[in-house]
């Protein structure tokens, strides 16, 4: 699948060369962090109350952050995986938070790749690159919001990584 059949109402002309980058080494064994990343299970140890995952090309990738919020203002709904390799690679389609309600609402949405590597039989190196921004003011406060909400994720993810 490609980026113009996952978006094919984009212009790939309008998308910024922005990316979010975060890194970490978290002290978990591959197997765990891509389970953490890729399962119901996983993901309910560190992202989120609830989540729906459906893992395959084009299944649901959808984290919720606020359960008493109403259908469609609970988090990450509607967004889907893009692309996968078993422990070494993770795309996903990423929207807005409700607060946003502009950028949320968009046809366009950005997505994420975590990069996953192993540094020893114990710890894991993961990568977040979070891409396809579009440009304008609104994008830009929803820029600044995941750059500092995936630091919050991996410190999460390397919470749950000492239990």
């Amino acid at each position: 699948m490609t980026i113009n059949q996952v978006y094919p109402q984009t212009n790939m002309k309008t998308i910024s060369d922005k990316v979010i980058e975060k890194t970490r080494v978290v002290n978990c064994s591959i197997d765990t962090v891509w389970w953490k990343w890729t399962t119901h299970e996983g993901l309910l140890t560190f992202f989120g109350p609830d989540n729906k995952i459906d893992f395959i090309l084009g299944g649901s990738y959808e984290i919720y952050f606020l359960l008493d919020n109403p259908d469609g203002q609970k988090g990450g709904e509607g967004n889907k995986i893009i692309s996968f390799l078993p422990k070494e690679m993770l795309s996903f389609t990423w929207n807005a938070p409700p607060e946003y309600p502009e950028i949320r609402n968009h046809k366009h949405t950005t997505w994420v790749v975590v990069n996953f590597k192993p540094v020893d039989e114990n710890h894991t190196e993961l990568t977040i690159k979070h891409l396809g921004w579009l440009s304008g003011e609104e994008w830009d406060k929803v820029y600044y919001y995941f750059d500092s909400a995936w630091v919050t994720v991996l410190n999460w993810l390397e919470e749950s990584c000492k239990n």
